[in-house]
């Protein structure tokens, strides 16, 4: 690849390294410059570009992450499209990360043309939180770059939590209040339902051994698949009251001690396939504790036995992280800190009145079969954008009717009459307050793909300067649209039969083009020469 800066003249089919603006004409970096680009550019004085020249051999940059991608993910994990370079992978289940550092480290030092980070090893994790990014540098990479890095596995998963039945035991001592035990109660039954599993009973007794084992036997003969013992004083040795009852149930002690500070004191024992854990006293706190490590392994079902928790001390340290003031707030708030998928929306346009088709209402016009806006919002739909609001206003009844049993919320927009604008304000005002952003889909382009608006989806990222997606297809701009919620207040604002066009125009240094694999993006039915183009590929019945 070479990579400096050229006479405009010899730029086409280079990509452009740094955006530029020149009047009215913005070109985002990482676009393959076209002629019509480079004639734009010479009429407005520009004499040179720093831009990329890929040479025989070279991979691009999207390719190569999209190549590479697939074999490194594992169970529960989806893999997104390829942009900028970048792929992100994202969790399909709530679970712990496992991740096989030594293998991440072989994969990165290679060299320094492509990467890979991940979250920490066994961090909670939720659905569509971003656990991993493949970013490929260069604008392009040789193939023995790539084939360095093919993996013969996949080298990250999530081990999704499974709902368990859990048992508490507490014991007493002369002097401990019984509203200690209560909130250990409350504490307990947060953290377990915070990982997906239940605490289904609680009892107590003496601080005796013998008071204790039968009531562990009683808990794992009713069905508990985790035993959970509390007990009145720590425990100080294998021989002590808590460990001395497990054996008395029938049961093994596998461990005692662990290297996480709080949560040395924590024991491992077992009675038959059924762990039961002797909690350290900080366990009654719902700060964060070694017992939380051991814990979600095993509502993960992945192995918390002697080997693993001797190798918990790199981290182990727990004292002085932040306490959070509930389990559940614990866990949202951890994932909260991670970097998350964009929460996409979708409006779909459905208001108009079709003047140009003459009486016809195109948007319930037959397309194979179905009216063409149902073929829009099924693709819609089944993209991965939620919810879903369709703008219903001109033969409100009709066009309600064609969406018939989809997973849709319609909103009707009586201002139909007075342009596109008041339809869409009418769908922002029905947003969630919790979307990141949202699609602009019209009602009238029936040959969008549900595949088509994921990648749009997935190009958002007002962080790296993308707040607006807009689709391309050699090289004409087209719909439908993703703008992030930073500008909702500007589209609220605009007025007449005019749709996001001028929001669009005001912030071209927020504005990411993706090239489509399609004409559907620049395929809208509003005239009946468009309608008779369609026809030509479609069975359509008007």
């Amino acid at each position: 690849m070479k990579f400096g800066e050229i006479p405009v003249e010899d730029a086409a089919g280079a990509v452009l390294a740094h955006s530029l603006r020149f009047g009215t004409m913005s070109l985002r970096k990482g676009r393959v410059l076209t002629a019509e680009n480079v004639a734009a550019l010479k009429a407005a004085g520009c004499t040179s570009v720093v831009a990329a020249r890929l040479e025989p051999g070279d991979v691009e940059e999207n390719a190569t992450a999209a190549e590479l991608a697939p074999a490194l993910a594992g169970r529960f994990i989806k893999t997104g499209p390829a942009f900028t370079g970048r792929v992100n992978f994202l969790a399909e289940a709530s679970g712990l990360f496992v991740v096989d550092r030594d293998r991440i480290d072989r994969f990165n030092l290679v060299d320094e043309t492509i990467t890979l980070g991940t979250l920490e090893p066994f961090s909670v994790v939720a659905p569509k939180q971003i656990v991993a990014t493949l970013k490929v540098i260069p604008f392009a990479v040789q193939p023995a770059s790539i084939e360095a890095r093919r993996s013969d596995g996949a080298l990250f998963s999530v081990a999704p939590f499974a709902a368990k039945r859990v048992a508490l035991i507490q014991t007493r001592l002369p002097g401990l209040k019984e509203s200690i035990l209560d909130k250990t109660v409350e504490t307990t039954r947060e953290r377990v339902a915070a990982l997906g599993s239940t605490l289904v009973g609680e009892r107590r007794c003496e601080h005796r051994a013998a008071d204790l084992a039968p009531l562990i036997a009683q808990a794992i003969k009713g069905r508990a698949d985790l035993v959970l013992v509390a007990g009145a004083s720590a425990i100080l040795d294998r021989r002590d009251v808590i460990p001395t009852a497990i054996e008395q149930a029938g049961g093994a002690i596998e461990h005692f001690g662990m290297p996480v500070d709080p949560g040395n004191l924590m024991l491992m024992g077992r009675l038959g396939a059924v762990p039961v854990l002797g909690l350290p006293g900080c366990a009654r706190s719902p700060k964060s504790n070694g017992f939380d490590w051991v814990l979600r392994r095993l509502l993960a079902d992945l192995p918390a036995g002697p080997a693993e928790i001797m190798r918990m001390g790199v981290g182990g340290l727990l004292t002085d992280i932040p306490s959070r003031p509930l389990p559940r707030a614990q866990a949202a708030e951890s994932v909260d800190a991670a970097p998350q998928a964009p929460r996409i929306a979708a409006i779909v346009l459905a208001a108009g009145q079709s003047r140009r088709m003459g009486t016809i209402n195109k948007l319930t016009i037959d397309i194979d079969g179905k009216p063409m806006l149902r073929r829009v919002v099924e693709a819609v739909v089944s993209s991965s954008a939620k919810p879903v609001i369709v703008v219903t206003g001109h033969e409100r009844q009709q066009v309600e009717a064609a969406l018939a049993g989809l997973s849709v919320e319609t909103v009707f927009n009586p201002d139909y009459a007075e342009g596109l604008s008041t339809s869409l304000k009418r769908g922002l005002m029905s947003l969630p307050a919790t979307v990141d952003g949202a699609v602009i889909c019209l009602g009238d382009m029936p040959l969008v793909r549900a595949q088509d608006l994921d990648q749009l989806v997935s190009a958002l990222n007002p962080v790296e300067g993308r707040a607006i997606v807009v689709p391309t297809r050699r090289g004409k701009r087209g719909n439908p649209v993703v703008i992030g919620k930073a500008f909702f207040a500007e589209l609220a604002a605009i007025d007449g039969d005019i749709g996001a066009r001028d929001v669009i125009a005001a912030h071209p240094e927020q504005v990411a083009e993706v090239e489509m694999g399609g004409d559907g993006v620049l395929t809208d039915i509003d005239t009946p020469q468009a309608l008779a183009k369609l026809a030509r590929t479609a069975k359509v019945t008007a």
